[in-house]
């Protein structure tokens, strides 16, 4: 009986040391696996961290760019609004090449006819490139000079309109950087056509650094575009052949009508006389002037130097000057004293219009 008990006690004794045994075995897997999963669970957390870190200044670089594109959208925006000369310029312009020294836009001989009355409206359209204040620079090519057209004027609309009706077509055709400038005597005192014409060397270098200068009569209409309006290494006259004359030139030393200088050969003759109030003279006082300075007349054959007058009466306060012979036989005299050094007047008036650039000056009196 007491070995039965015995026997018992230790099997009892063993079959609990082996639940103990198994329990802390469950336990310490238990344990084991729960601290695995622990890691596991921090590592993922530090995983959507860091990835919630990378993303989030993309997401803030991304906002940026949008902001910035549409800063930069109103900026071209107000830029697009601005005058062109303001705006700003996001690449190099390309440098264009010059001209070539004969324009390809010639077309020759041209019918020129004033029978139909032609009005400003229309020359506008005809000339839609056209600046204000009637300037023109050729788009496709840098033009060889820069030039500027002066017109002494008074009291002729009529023949103004023919002159712009024809001569802006042939000056862009001849590729040149050029303005019109009507230089419009105020007043009703005798007209000063030589004076008028130093007023306009002087006004239209105040807007712009011009090189060669054409001094043309408002009714004298070339009748060839090849005939460019531009200057050469002597001064030259380019009215050489006038239906007034036949198409024959007066005569050699002659000089009047549609001429050009370079600032150079202009201030080497102390520009034009000013005393020579009304009609006639200041050609040929002119014409001394350049022979002085050692420099001659140059010409286009007299084919392509035809031009038509406007047929009119002659203006009123514009008669003959009675001192003109006199005064043309003292120019070497003169001519030091008097000229572009001595040139005095008034701007009464500064018009930029669409076709020309009209300047009313008070000239004075004799």
């Amino acid at each position: 009986m007491a070995a039965d008990s015995t026997v018992n006690f230790n099997l009892l004794h063993r079959t609990c040391k082996l639940v103990v045994l198994l329990c802390f075995l469950h336990i310490s897997v238990t344990v084991v696996f729960y601290v695995r999963s622990l890691d596991i669970r921090f590592a993922f957390v530090q995983n959507q961290q860091s990835h919630s870190n990378v993303t989030q200044p993309n997401q803030v670089r991304q906002f940026s760019s949008s902001t910035g594109a549409k800063e930069v959208q109103r900026e071209e925006q107000r830029d697009e609004q601005k005058p062109p000369e303001e705006r700003r310029v996001e690449e190099p312009q390309k440098k264009l090449q010059k001209c070539p020294e004969t324009s390809p836009l010639l077309v020759g001989p041209l019918r020129v006819e004033f029978n139909t009355p032609v009005s400003l409206e229309q020359i506008k359209k005809d000339n839609p490139n056209l600046q204000s204040g009637g300037r023109y620079r050729p788009k496709d090519c840098e033009a060889l000079q820069k030039v500027a057209i002066i017109i002494p004027f008074r009291n002729r609309d009529e023949h103004l309109k023919y002159w712009l009706y024809y001569l802006h077509p042939i000056l862009q055709r001849q590729q040149l950087d050029y303005g019109v400038y009507v230089i419009n005597q105020d007043g009703e005192e005798i007209f000063n056509r030589a004076k008028l014409l130093n007023v306009g060397y002087t006004e239209a270098l105040k807007e712009y650094d011009y090189e060669c200068f054409v001094f043309s009569d408002v009714d004298l209409i070339p009748m060839d575009d090849r005939n460019t309006y531009r200057c050469f290494s002597q001064p030259r006259h380019l009215s050489v052949s006038m239906d007034k004359f036949g198409f024959r030139l007066p005569y050699n030393q002659y000089f009047g009508g549609v001429s050009s200088m370079s600032k150079e050969q202009y201030l080497k003759i102390n520009g034009f006389p000013n005393n020579y109030w009304g009609w006639g003279g200041e050609d040929d006082d002119i014409y001394n002037r350049l022979a002085s300075k050692g420099m001659s007349i140059s010409r286009p054959s007299g084919e392509t130097g035809k031009c038509r007058m406007i047929r009119h009466d002659r203006d009123k306060k514009n008669d003959p000057n009675p001192q003109r012979f006199d005064r043309i036989a003292h120019t070497r005299e003169t001519m030091y004293k008097d000229g572009i050094n001595s040139l005095s007047y008034r701007v009464v008036r500064v018009d930029k219009l669409d076709l020309f650039t009209k300047i009313t000056v008070d000239v004075g009196k004799p």
